[in-house]
Parts: C-alpha cells; structure tokens; sequence
C-alpha cells in the first residue's frame, strides 16, 4: 500500500496542535478533572466550585502540583491526535477513492470519524488512565508514569474503555460539524472569488489544502465542540470518576466509607453513583469548565492546526521527493481565507 503523505501531514499538524493546546490550559484542565472526579451530595461536598480546586492549591502552597501530569497527558495528547488525524485522513481517502465522490457527506463522516475515534481511544486508554490518575491524585503526591501504571494491572490500565469507545462519539460530531462548516465557508469564498464553476475539491486538486484564517478556524471549533461537548457530557463525567486515583481516606483502614468513596469500575456503576448522590443535575456537574477547558482546547488545536499545515505540507513534499527522487514536485501555495 502506498504511503499516504497527506494522511502523515494532516496528523503531524493535529499533534502539534494538541500538544500545545494542552500543555497552555493544563492548569484550567487539572481544576476541572478533579472538580468532575468528586461524587458527594450537600454539605459533604469538598469542592463547591472549580474555583475551590485552586483555592486548595494555593492553601497547601502545592501551585505547581496543577501540572501534575503534564509529561503523561502531553505524550497522550501528541499520540492520540496523530493516530486520530491520521486514521481520519486516511479512512477519508479511502472512502473518496472507493466512492469516487469529491467530498463525504454528514453520514460518511461521522462513519470516518468514529472509525478513527476507535482506533484512537483503544491504541491510546492506558495513557488517558495514567493521566486521570496522576491528575486527581492529592496535590504533591502525584507518581510518574510507570509507577502509576504499575500499581495496578493491565486490565486496570483499560480501566473506562468503554466510557472511552461511547465517546468516540464527541469527535465524530466535533469534527464533522467542523468539516462541513469549513467546506461552506471555503466553497461560498471560492464562488464569491469567480473560480469558474470548480468545487472545493476540484481547487484542492491543484494546490495544497486550502485552509481557514484563523480567527475563522478558532470560531467553527469553538462551535463544533461545543454541540459535541453537551452531547455526550455524562459519560465524561463518568469516565473521569472509573478512571480517577482512589481518595484518601479510602486507604485508611477501619474507614466506613472506604467502599462508597473508591472510585466506580463501571459505566452503569458509574451512572446509578451520580444519579443516587446527586440526582439527575449530578450528570452535569462541572459542564461550564468542561465547556470552556474543550471547547477552548479544541479551538486553539484546530487553529493552530490550519496555521502549522503549511509548514508540515512543505516537509511532506521534501521527504517525499527524497523518497522518491522526484526533483520537480511543485510546491503547493496555501490559500487562506480572509477573515
């Protein structure tokens, strides 16, 4: 099978987006992991606010501790956004030539989408494990990557894979509200500019991607995640509770609420814990910091996406024509669309 450069391209792009979204609101999504992980009803609650995460981090002069993770969450993010991009690209590709079409529709993208979502979410989970734990473990007493792993089993390391497989969901709406947005946008400025009846498609075929500006692009992300985000919510929440480190006082011997402290195993467990302790409000607690940590990651991930496509489409063009010593290869001129 050939090897597929604009699939490598488009996922190198997506990495680089991600690593830097996510190292930039880290602290924002260490606040809000813990802040989903705590399951308690009224006055036994001991955060009451996303701002209450930080206002202990500070009292225990643990600042820094909001980073916990980082390395593991970074390493999780560049891994899982180039598999996704990758897969996406490549599955999309496949469908067009075997199809024949010029572009997918709603349904042959969210088909795309969710295909890489899986691939992503089972070649990815111990990462996304090791990162929850070390997130919502007590600020200072964090482990590294491999020790946290270790403490537990492999099959332990799996542990929300099916919260994982449900929420392939959220990029398969996330990225096809997007792509669609973005063909609209990119076809009605190409009609507007006079390119002589050629489609989208037929424009991508003599250059390189066209891409957004990106203001434009910050914008159809902040949107697409959002519809993604409160769709699916109560399984993130759910996901972020089998996955979180155990509490504290759980460890303590004698503690009678050692078994309804330790975090649930289960997806149904999961659900029937927040829907005794907290009623059905329960499912969307932390749904405003969900939003805003998402839907701001995935706005700056997509923008910065667009803007680094050109540099990664050049070393592309340059590996390719070392591979194959092709020496007049034509170099693409990425178009923008104005703002």
């Amino acid at each position: 099978m050939a090897f597929d450069f604009e699939a490598i391209a488009d996922a190198t792009s997506g990495a680089v987006g991600g690593l830097l979204s996510t190292t930039i609101l880290y602290p924002l999504d260490t606040c809000k992991t813990k802040y989903q992980a705590e399951v308690q009803a009224g006055d036994s609650r001991k955060y009451r606010s996303l701002l209450d995460v930080l206002r202990e981090a500070i009292a225990s002069r643990q600042l820094l501790s909001l980073y916990q993770g980082i390395a593991t969450k970074n390493l999780q993010s560049v891994v899982s956004q180039f598999i996704y991009f990758y897969s996406y690209s490549y599955f999309k590709q496949l469908y067009l030539q075997r199809s024949k079409a010029k572009h997918m529709g709603t349904s042959a993208n969210l088909v795309v989408a969710t295909a890489a979502g899986t691939c992503t979410a089972l070649l990815t989970q111990p990462l996304d494990t090791a990162s929850a734990r070390m997130q919502t473990s007590a600020f200072g007493k964090s482990k590294g990557l491999w020790t946290t792993l270790a403490e537990g089993t492999w099959k332990e390391a799996f542990d929300g894979l099916g919260a994982s497989l449900l929420l392939v969901s959220n990029p398969a709406i996330q990225y096809t509200v997007f792509e669609q947005l973005k063909r609209r946008l990119l076809e009605r400025e190409l009609k507007s500019k006079n390119a002589g009846g050629k489609d989208l498609a037929e424009s991508k075929s003599r250059s390189s991607p066209v891409v957004l500006s990106a203001f434009t692009a910050f914008l159809v992300g902040a949107i697409s995640k959002t519809a993604a985000t409160v769709v699916t919510y109560p399984a993130i929440r759910c996901k972020v509770m089998i996955q979180a480190a155990e509490q504290e006082s759980s460890k303590e011997p004698n503690n009678k609420q050692k078994d309804e402290q330790r975090p649930s195993k289960g997806l149904l467990q999961s659900f029937r814990i927040i829907w005794q302790r907290e009623g059905a409000a329960g499912f969307y607690k932390g749904l405003q910091a969900q939003i805003l940590k998402t839907v701001l990651g995935a706005a700056l991930m997509l923008m910065i996406k667009e803007k680094v496509s050109q540099s990664t489409w050049l070393i592309m063009l340059a590996l390719r024509r070392s591979l194959t010593g092709k020496p007049h290869l034509k170099v693409p001129i990425i178009q923008e669309r104005k703002s």
